[in-house]
Formats: C-alpha cells, sequence, structure tokens
C-alpha cells in the first residue's frame, strides 16, 4: 500500500501504522503499552519520512569481490524533538538512524491564548548542511510546530520535514501558510479541532498518554 499525497502532506496509509495508531487511540491502552506502540510506530513512520533522502555511491569489498555500492549522501540528518512529546518518536528513529544528530525545542502551549512558549532550544550545528527532521506527536493548532521550525530555520536549516502521528486539518493549513517548503508526513488526519485546541476523534494528549501525567 502507498502513502496518500495531499498536496505537501502524506498520509502513511500502511496496515501496520494503521493498526498500531487505532490500538493508541484506545482509552484503556496502558502508558507502557503507549509508549512502546509509539516506538514501534515511530519506525514504520521514520521509513517514509527518509524515503527520498540523497544517495551517492562508494567502492567496498564483499566476501567476493570489490564493487560500487549505494551509501547515504552529505552530513548526517538531525532529528529535531518538540518537547515533551516529540521524545516518543525520537526513540524509535534514532533505532533506525543511530548516528543521527539530535535537537530539542521545548515549548509549551498557554491554554489561553493556545500559543507556544520557548523555554529550550538546543540543536545541532552545520544545520545548513543536514537534513532536519521535526518531530512532534501532534499537529492541533499548528502553532508550536511552525513557531519551532521558525526557530530551527533561523539557525540555518534550509532541507525541513516534520513528522507526526496525528495532524488536524487547521494544524496542516496553519503549517503551510507558514512554512509551505516544509513536507509534512503523519499517519492520520483526523476532522477537527475541539474548543480547547485538542484534535477529535485524536487520541488525547500524548505527553500524559506517554508519561503517565495529567
Amino acid at each position: 500500500m502507498t502513502p496518500s499525497q495531499i498536496e505537501h502532506l502524506t498520509i502513511v496509509d500502511h496496515p501496520l501504522v494503521q493498526h498500531k495508531l487505532t490500538l493508541m487511540r484506545e482509552k484503556e491502552t496502558s502508558t507502557a503499552s503507549f509508549r512502546q506502540l509509539l516506538r514501534e510506530i515511530s519506525l514504520l513512520l521514520a521509513y517514509e519520512v527518509t524515503r527520498n533522502l540523497p544517495m551517492t555511491e562508494k567502492v567496498i569489498e564483499t566476501p567476493l569481490c570489490e564493487m560500487r555500492a549505494p551509501a547515504i549522501e552529505g552530513k548526517k540528518l538531525a532529528l529535531i524533538s518538540i518537547l515533551r512529546a516529540g521524545n516518543g518518536l525520537l526513540d524509535g528513529i534514532l533505532e533506525l538512524i543511530p548516528a543521527a544528530r539530535v535537537g530539542f525545542v521545548g515549548l509549551y502551549r498557554d491554554e489561553e491564548t493556545l500559543q507556544p512558549v520557548q523555554y529550550y532550544f538546543k540543536v545541532p550545528d552545520a544545520l545548513e548542511s543536514r537534513l532536519s527532521i521535526v518531530v512532534d506527536p501532534m499537529l492541533a493548532t499548528g502553532n508550536s510546530s511552525a513557531a519551532a521550525i521558525d526557530l530551527i530555520k533561523q539557525a540555518g536549516a534550509r532541507d525541513i520535514r516534520f513528522l507526526c502521528l496525528l495532524a488536524a486539518p487547521e494544524g496542516v493549513a496553519r503549517m503551510h501558510a507558514a512554512h509551505p517548503d516544509v513536507p509534512i508526513v503523519t499517519a492520520a488526519l483526523d476532522e477537527r479541532l475541539n474548543e480547547k485546541g485538542y484534535i477529535v476523534p485524536g487520541l488525547g494528549d500524548a505527553g500524559d498518554r506517554m508519561f503517565g501525567t495529567k
């Protein structure tokens, strides 16, 4: 099954992704199971978000002969987590790409204005020469994600992709308006946001469900 393309949005509709997402949506799923499922689904989503990495060739020796073999070109990519929930996706992707450089953007959402407030920012050097994959499970209003990418671009990043578990139409529109050059990869595009800015039907607060907090 191939991913669905909607303008700059890719929805990964692989059966394993969709099945694991359904388990994560269920309110009775335990914290431990939610965390494990997020790690598993992040590996599958990472496969898609890295599909078009630039490639080159290098000469290697197999046990039988010398050959020119494909290899990823350029500097090691950067994985940038929007704290705190982004770390759930980050852990799984690092299993697939252990040599990646890692950065963090600390933002929290003001519950009254729904606007992002920054409290931490540390990213790898030479972002202008790296592919940067920004991860956050939920693309809800899109305000925090757009603000994080503003900061990452100010740090020099030019080639950026955004990876999330769930997206709302409002968040996709906000991101596209702010950063039309940043493609989005997600497991599902849900119906809408509620009056509190949560994705519906969604899965609740990803950070709370991941860490067992409220």
